[in-house]
């Protein structure tokens, strides 16, 4: 869930948030780097009693050290993820060698597809970090089975139901897991060409 507007109210949207799924759920956050370093160790640490997992871009992604800090100091269990912006494998070997995260994120629409992907992916064998993809489940969910160090992929509803307008194929959850299909080539994707004609620019 997103947060990062208002550090009160969004713990209180966290808390409800945990009461509406359970214990038994692991509950993700994103603050997109709205924090400053000091506000994000004081939120990594309120939403340790609501049990938060995952604390992305706690502070901005260019603020390696700030990354580094709150990775330090945050409650035990709660990975702090960062990388989405990536666009090389600069960035993503800076951030990695700075110690910034527990979770490497990457984008193949930002990182020059999956070959930038992939390098992020070896990237975090080496490190070893794992990675998580970003955005896109009907593209990372195929080049994400061939990365040792792939941990999960980001999957957002609105987004998919978006890729489903102008593709056939795009891969449905089963039991909270994402598989390929095996039985089509390439991302196992047709174009909707009468959907698409609609969209164009």
């Amino acid at each position: 869930m997103k947060i990062g507007r208002d550090a009160k109210i969004d713990r209180q949207r966290v808390a409800a948030a945990r009461k509406a799924i359970g214990e038994d759920v692991d509950l993700f956050v994103d603050a997109n780097g709205a924090y400053s370093r000091k506000q994000a160790l004081a939120q990594a640490r309120a939403l340790e009693e609501f049990n938060v997992s995952w604390f992305e871009e706690p502070v901005s992604s260019d603020d390696l050290e700030g990354l580094r800090l709150v990775r330090d100091r945050a409650p035990t269990g709660m990975d702090i993820a960062a990388g989405e912006y990536g666009y090389d494998i600069d960035y993503f070997r800076r951030m990695l060698d700075a110690g910034a995260v527990d979770v490497l994120q990457a984008d193949a629409t930002r990182c020059c597809g999956f070959t930038g992907f992939l390098q992020a992916a070896t990237l975090c064998d080496a490190h070893p970090v794992p990675l998580s993809s970003h955005c896109a489940p009907a593209l990372h969910v195929h080049i994400g089975c061939a990365a040792a160090a792939m941990r999960h992929a980001e999957y957002f509803h609105d987004h998919v139901r978006i890729e489903r307008m102008p593709f056939d194929g795009v891969a449905e959850p089963v039991a909270g897991g994402l598989r390929p299909a095996l039985d089509q080539p390439g991302l196992g994707l047709t174009l909707k060409r009468a959907n698409a004609q609609k969209l164009a620019i």
